[in-house]
């Protein structure tokens, strides 16, 4: 570049001389980063350019989920412990990391099928359906189905990791004992319920997130607390959606690596939800 002064050419980097150039004794980004494993995993099973772009993706979301269970437990956390500002922040953060995975099913979709099918046999029966992080954030959103735990049987200790995050209360069972200490009435079979089931809607909570919303200014806290929840599961079911389009576009109707029936499966799953009281209640007001 020109220094717009005497038109003599100067580079921008070596013009910057506090720059650290010598690493022989000190840590470099790369290493803090652990690039070395990071840039190498990336191994392909067959020979086909596109497989690269498939583990790409799919690693990177698994990166991202990661952000997002971090983020939630520590929103978890917050809301026990009464600190809804700081759960506020995390799980604001959750929702713009979801926009992030969204966009990923964007650059996959520009694989045609036919380059898919050049590798797909190579992936055997591994298949996102055994994503053990995505189970985690469901069991975080309180969808607990006990039968998946057995897709992990191979890894004890991964196992075991998992069946605590099936055994603790999810985001909503936490949300729910904020209404009840705002002096809220929630019936007791709700808050003592077995968090290893999948929640079930109920009619206290229902009627104590009406409440909240006939009041915003009185439950402000729990108000914005509401929303954020929403942002979650709506993000989670575009994500989904995005997902099955994506699924449809590059193989159609055909059964899934891991056995599931592929698109129909997708389809069903985006039935599910996280906090039903929340959604209905909007058809109430």
């Amino acid at each position: 570049m020109k220094d717009n002064q005497n038109g003599v050419e100067v580079n921008a980097t070596t013009s910057e001389t506090s720059i650290h150039t010598d690493f022989k004794n000190n840590m470099t980004y790369g290493e803090y980063l652990k690039l070395d494993k990071i840039l190498s995993a990336q191994r392909r099973l067959s020979g086909h350019h596109d497989e690269v772009l498939f583990i790409v993706i799919h690693q990177v979301s698994e990166l991202w989920m990661k952000l997002i269970l971090h983020e939630m437990h520590a929103a978890i956390d917050c809301i026990k412990k009464d600190d809804l500002s700081s759960a506020f922040k995390k799980l604001a953060r959750v929702s713009k990391t979801q926009s992030q995975i969204i966009q990923a099913w964007d650059v996959l979709s520009t694989m045609t099928p036919s380059e898919y099918m050049e590798f797909r046999d190579s992936l055997g029966q591994a298949s996102g359906f055994q994503s053990y992080q995505y189970r985690m954030i469901e069991f975080a959103l309180g969808y607990k189905t006990p039968h998946v735990l057995k897709i992990y049987e191979k890894d004890p200790e991964l196992l075991k990791e998992l069946r605590q995050a099936y055994e603790a209360p999810g985001l909503y069972d936490v949300a729910i004992q904020a209404l009840n200490k705002a002096g809220i009435s929630i019936d007791e079979e709700v808050l003592n319920r077995d968090v290893t089931r999948t929640y079930q809607e109920n009619d206290s909570v229902r009627k104590a997130w009406i409440t909240v919303y006939q009041n915003p200014q009185l439950y402000w806290d729990l108000y914005e607390l509401a929303e954020k929840l929403v942002d979650i599961e709506d993000w989670l079911q575009q994500w989904r959606f995005r997902h099955m389009k994506t699924v449809e576009r590059v193989i159609g109707f055909k059964r899934g690596t891991g056995g599931s029936s592929g698109v129909g499966y997708l389809k069903k799953v985006l039935d599910q939800r996280f906090f039903p009281e929340l959604w209905d209640l909007r058809t109430e007001l």
